[in-house]
Parts: C-alpha cells; sequence; structure tokens
C-alpha cells in the first residue's frame, strides 16, 4: 500500500518529486508552519539574513502585447500611455545610487525597434557612468533579438528578468493572443539566450491563475529548477477589469488564499532551489500591506522599492490594488528598512546582492 508521505518526511529530503512538491504546495495549518519554518532555515543558511534592494523604474506602460492578464495591454484603450524621458530615468538611477539600494531595475512594457534598442543601451551606459559603475542594473524588457541582449550586456546590465508566465504550453497559450507575437517557443528561446550571453537570467510565473492547478505550479518549479534558472520574480494573480481573463474572476481563490498560496510557492522554491535570489513582488503588497516582508521571512531575499516618479505610478497597473501608486521613492525609503527588519531580516545596502547561484552555476560548467 502506497501512503502519502507526511510533510515532515519530504522537508527533510534534499531531491523533491512532483507529487512532493503538491504536498508542499498545499500545505494547510501545522503544515504550513513547518514549510515555513524549513524555507527561512534554507534562506538564513544559503543566502544569509540579507535583503538586497532593487530601486524600480517602470518607465513606460506603452506596450505591443495583447497578454490577456495584463493591465498595459495593447489593446486596453482605457489606460492613459507614458514613456518617461531619459532625463526622469537618469534621476531615478540617481536616486537608488544616492539610497545606497546597490542595484536598480528598468522595466517597460515590450516594444522592440532599432531605435528602443539603442535608447536603453545609451542610457545603460550612461547610468555606469553616472554612478561610477557602483549600481548594478536588471532590466525586463521582453523579448528581443539575440543581437540587442548583446548589445545590452555589453553596456552594462547584467541581470535580466523575462517571466515566462506559466511553464505549460497550453496554459501559456489560455493567457496569451494565438499568434506569432505571443510564442511559448520564442519566450524559451529568448531565456536559453540571455543565458548564453552571460546574464543573471531570471523568471517567473503567476500564482493562482484561471484554470491553473497545484501541479501546474509544481511544474513550474521543476521548469525553474531544470533550467537552472538564477532569479525569480513571481507573485499572486490579481485580476484587472480591463482584461480578457477578467471574465474569469468568478472562478478564483479567495485574495487571502492566493496570497498564501503564493507564499508557500516562495518557500517551496527556496527549500529546491536553495540558493538563488528570490524576489518579493508588489503584488504581495496589493493583498497585504505588510506581504512582502511575509515573503522575506519565508525565502525571497530581493525588495524592489518602486522608484518610478509618483506621478505615472497609476498607469503603470498592470492588476489593480496596486500599492504606493501615491508615493513619491523618498516615501519608501525609511519605510521599508523598519518592516524588513520586523521580518528578521536586514537590508545589504550598497551591494549588488548578486545570485549567487549564477557564480556557482558558472563554476561548475
Amino acid at each position: 500500500m502506497n501512503l502519502m508521505k507526511n510533510i515532515k518526511d519530504i522537508l527533510n529530503q534534499k531531491e523533491f518529486s512532483k507529487e512532493d512538491l503538491v504536498t508542499m504546495l498545499s500545505a494547510k495549518g501545522d503544515d504550513q508552519k513547518l514549510l515555513f519554518a524549513k524555507a527561512k532555515e534554507v534562506k538564513e543558511r544559503e543566502v544569509g539574513k540579507k535583503v538586497y534592494y532593487r530601486g524600480l523604474v517602470e518607465f513606460s506602460n506603452i506596450c505591443s502585447k495583447d497578454c490577456y492578464y495584463c493591465g498595459i495591454r495593447k489593446g486596453n484603450n482605457q489606460v492613459s500611455r507614458f514613456n518617461l524621458s531619459d532625463d526622469q530615468i537618469l534621476q531615478a538611477a540617481e536616486f537608488a545610487y544616492k539610497s545606497s539600494y546597490g542595484s536598480f531595475v528598468m522595466q517597460s512594457g515590450e516594444i522592440s525597434s532599432p531605435a528602443f534598442t539603442e535608447r536603453i543601451e545609451n542610457l545603460l551606459r550612461e547610468i555606469k557612468r553616472l554612478t561610477n559603475d557602483e549600481l548594478g542594473i536588471t532590466i525586463s524588457l521582453g523579448e528581443q533579438t539575440e543581437e540587442t541582449y548583446r548589445r545590452w550586456f555589453d553596456a552594462g546590465a547584467h541581470r535580466y528578468l523575462l517571466r515566462i508566465e506559466s511553464s505549460n504550453r497550453g496554459l501559456y497559450q489560455k493567457l496569451h493572443p494565438n499568434d506569432a507575437n505571443h510564442s511559448f517557443e520564442k519566450r524559451l528561446e529568448c531565456l536559453n539566450t540571455l543565458k548564453k550571453i552571460g546574464y543573471q537570467t531570471g523568471t517567473g510565473v503567476m500564482i493562482a491563475l484561471p484554470f491553473q492547478t497545484l501541479e501546474h505550479l509544481a511544474d513550474d518549479i521543476l521548469f525553474m529548477r531544470d533550467f537552472d534558472v538564477d532569479m525569480v520574480g513571481m507573485g499572486p494573480y490579481i485580476e484587472h477589469p480591463d482584461t480578457p481573463l477578467y471574465q474569469y474572476r468568478n472562478e478564483l481563490i479567495p485574495l487571502k488564499e492566493r496570497f498564501e498560496l503564493a507564499l508557500r510557492m516562495i518557500a517551496t522554491l527556496r527549500i529546491v532551489m536553495r540558493d538563488i535570489n528570490i524576489a518579493a513582488a508588489t503584488a504581495l503588497q496589493a493583498i497585504d500591506p505588510i506581504g512582502r516582508e511575509k515573503a522575506a521571512k519565508v525565502g525571497a531575499n530581493i525588495i524592489m522599492p518602486n522608484i518610478t516618479p509618483g506621478l505615472y505610478r497609476n498607469s503603470y497597473k498592470l492588476y489593480e490594488n496596486k500599492p504606493c501608486v501615491d508615493e513619491e521613492p523618498q516615501d519608501c525609503v525609511q519605510c521599508l528598512d523598519v518592516r524588513i527588519r520586523l521580518a528578521d531580516a536586514y537590508i545589504g545596502y550598497g551591494e549588488w546582492g548578486d545570485s549567487k547561484h549564477y557564480f556557482t552555476r558558472n563554476t561548475n560548467s
């Protein structure tokens, strides 16, 4: 008779099957406490108690994609489009540098053109010059050609986040239009290209989507493990009224359960991929005011304070209830510091906080 393993036995293992992951992801009550305690232990042993800041500037909500879940999708004519000037982006980078954030993230809607490639390349070089090459740079600018990725890498970006959103091809196709501009294969190809070039390569998924099962999420973790990813940014799915997926809102689990499931995903991923960087997504804070700090307690070690000028934050709404849209960058600094310490962690000010896994992977390859 093949009895299911209990959570204690699973947490003592070094390798995990898909069934083990489903058990971890479905943990409730005391089992969930055990899962979280193990993830905290693994995090502190493998990457320490430090949390690293990435000052995030969302510099444009102009996008060529029409993803069914996203509030800034090309087809949404209710959104007010914006594109920060180069000076505004450089001022944000300077703010991150002077605030000792250590790293800077540039994110926008997905645009691909020679002019965009050149603009980003010039900005990267200028940020490096302005900060004496002391500010780490992550970019999250979607699918591009290999040449574009190389140009940006050579200009100073060393980390790239390209979320897969779901590693299950069938579910991916339910989240995107069925056309050449939304190709699952292209997404995978870009991730492989980023890794080949030498970026610290990051991906991530949405949690508690319509049509998604715990088995899908377990497969997402196995995908990230097998891809040997260096960093992950993932958070709970929050519906946006101006998107096609909104019609399935009544099939979603309650927000509080989505939040708990996201914490279990973070904890489980930390146990499986012990030395990667895991970001506490802003979407967690949209559900729970101290959501990111709770994530830091169970495995996350990256926080991305939003340093986009306050005027534009409300226009970069991928989902509803986005937090801090009425704040200016300086409002976040002291507030976050105190809250991170409450989560039994502390901030690695002025440090890039690179993925330990990246260096291990490249040493062993």
